[in-house]
């Protein structure tokens, strides 16, 4: 009997080591043990005419905030954000998520906005992906990118939407369905020094920044199990099906079933106007949005999509 009891034990004891290891070497102890996190600070982001225009320009134009966050009128062409709720707060319009997902209301509304919440949440959640009450954003929310984003950039962001006319708009919390609910708790990474600026001594290196804080990969590259293909990074084809419709997006490598017959003012007016020649831009690409850019940032992105490698895969969209 002893002896039938030490040899369960001992098998027992083999799994937990299995299951540990099995854990440790696929999805990781994250999802037990919850997002990584960092302490809070007291930071305040002094309001300057400088930052009040930086943050307008990045929360309108390159990174989209007003654009999440607003709701659209999407059989409109260009499903302009709606102006009289800017930032108010919206379900997310597109379909295959895993839970229903929200864009909170950033507007400085105290009982249903982003009012009661200091700098320091704001820049939290932002970069690293950690809502001001401490729950895991769902990655649709692009801070994996915005992490890249320097210090002096988010303070201006905070300070733009500190700016916004107050919304009194209730937004219901996402809920994310299990397991990705937990499994998601791997994606915030903490940021613990100084984010300086890029260096952007070229048009290619400047346009891969710029790239990056307009989120562009997140629907021009396939994903698999969550996470870019590596070797389809730019290559379109992701399909974006919601109220604009069903389509899928633009291989914008040069390759010929890309965008190899583009040049800079192709590219610009395509970024100003929301068309290709005749061809109609879908409203899900955010051209209403990008045409707040300047000129030279628009071709620092087109110098830096130029230097993409060109891979082969031609994208059709009906109309």
């Amino acid at each position: 009997m002893k002896r039938a009891v030490n040899i369960f034990a001992i098998a027992a004891l083999g799994l937990l080591v299995l299951l540990m290891a099995g854990i440790t070497l696929t999805i990781g102890w994250r999802p037990f043990l919850g997002p990584r996190m960092r302490a809070l600070t007291n930071v305040k982001f002094q309001t300057t005419p400088e930052r009040l225009a930086r943050g307008e320009y990045l929360a309108k134009g390159l990174s989209g905030c007003v654009d999440c966050h607003s709701p659209h009128d999407w059989t409109t062409p260009a499903a302009e954000a709606d102006e009289t709720q800017l930032c108010a707060g919206t379900p997310f319009a597109g379909e295959g998520f895993p839970g229903q997902v929200f864009a909170p209301n950033l507007t400085p509304d105290l009982e249903t906005g982003a009012g009661a919440w200091s700098d320091d949440q704001l820049a939290r959640a932002i970069r690293e992906g950690i809502g001001h009450d401490g729950r895991t954003l769902f990655p649709l929310m692009p801070y994996e990118h915005f992490r890249h984003m320097p210090d002096e950039d988010v303070a201006s962001v905070v300070v733009y939407l500190r700016s916004l006319p107050p919304v009194r708009h209730s937004v219901p919390l996402t809920q994310i369905d299990s397991p990705v609910k937990y499994l998601m708790r791997d994606a915030p990474q903490t940021i613990t020094a100084p984010v300086p600026a890029p260096d952007l001594s070229t048009p290619a290196k400047r346009g891969e920044f710029l790239v990056d804080m307009a989120v562009c990969a997140e629907c021009h590259t396939p994903q698999v199990k969550g996470r870019f293909d590596s070797t389809r990074m730019f290559a379109g084809g992701v399909q974006l099906k919601g109220p604009w419709g069903d389509v899928k997006s633009a291989n914008l490598t040069p390759d010929p079933s890309g965008i190899s017959y583009y040049d800079e003012a192709l590219f610009l007016s395509a970024m100003k106007t929301g068309k290709v020649g005749a061809r109609t831009l879908n409203p899900i690409m955010p051209w209403a949005s990008f045409r707040n850019l300047s000129d030279d940032d628009l071709k620092a992105m087109f110098a830096y999509l130029k230097t993409l490698k060109p891979i082969a895969n031609r994208v059709q969209n009906t109309q």
